[in-house]
């Protein structure tokens, strides 16, 4: 496990072990919040069993701009705000490219 997460702390350019831990604990909150809700919501919205696919896709095209602010909400709880606003920054910079100017 201490191979691990020295990788992780390396890739990550964090200082401490426990900080490392605490950044996945973020993840999986994060991820854990957004699939406690989904079943939920789908179901207030439509008649159980009866969610339509369009509904399906158009719940994982818009859950992208939620996950990405309980990402940073839990990791601003955690103390890792710095982290994630740089991890999303880059994210998006992917997504979207970087201009260049020429």
């Amino acid at each position: 496990m201490s191979r691990l997460t020295d990788k992780l702390r390396d890739r990550w350019q964090v200082k401490s072990t426990f900080q490392v831990f605490v950044i996945l604990l973020v993840f999986a909150l994060t991820g854990t919040t957004v699939a406690l809700i989904a079943r939920p919501l789908m179901h207030f919205i439509f008649e159980p069993k009866e969610v339509p696919t369009w509904a399906t896709v158009l719940y994982y095209l818009l859950i992208l701009p939620f996950y990405n602010i309980l990402l940073l909400m839990y990791g601003f709880m955690l103390g890792q705000f710095t982290f994630f606003w740089n991890f999303e920054k880059r994210f998006f910079k992917r997504i979207f490219g970087s201009k260049q100017e020429k």
